[in-house]
């Protein structure tokens, strides 16, 4: 069940912080968000990282082997990357729409989830 939580609380997080840090070039296309300055862009992106952070820390903590989770540091890293960049292929593919997802990033795909795999299985 702790795998499930850490699982779950990191494609959260990583949904925010994808907003964060790509959601204002989709803004900058509005005519809203076309007019606000940086400074304003980076305080919105702050505030959309916060949410971030309050789901990767309990995401780490729950799911860290130390604390009675289920995951090593090292896996808890790399199961974080290949759901950022899950995340961030569903978001750019959806959002954008200018982006193709071709046979090099399949390939690139399950290359991660065995990278996965074999972090998971040795210990």
């Amino acid at each position: 069940m702790k795998a499930f939580w850490t699982i779950l609380l990191l494609i959260v997080s990583n949904s925010f912080m994808t907003m964060a840090w790509y959601g204002h070039l989709k803004l900058s296309q509005t005519k809203w968000g076309a007019g606000l300055p940086l400074v304003a862009i980076i305080l919105i992106s702050w505030g959309i990282a916060l949410m971030d952070y309050c789901c990767q820390v309990p995401a780490n903590r729950i799911g860290y082997i130390g604390n009675g989770g289920p995951f090593t540091l090292v896996q808890l890293k790399v199961i974080q990357e290949v759901i950022s960049l899950t995340v961030f292929t569903v978001f750019t593919l959806a959002v954008f729409r200018t982006e193709q997802f071709g046979t090099n990033h399949v390939i690139g795909f399950c290359l991660l989830i065995l990278a996965v795999y074999f972090l998971s299985s040795g210990k």
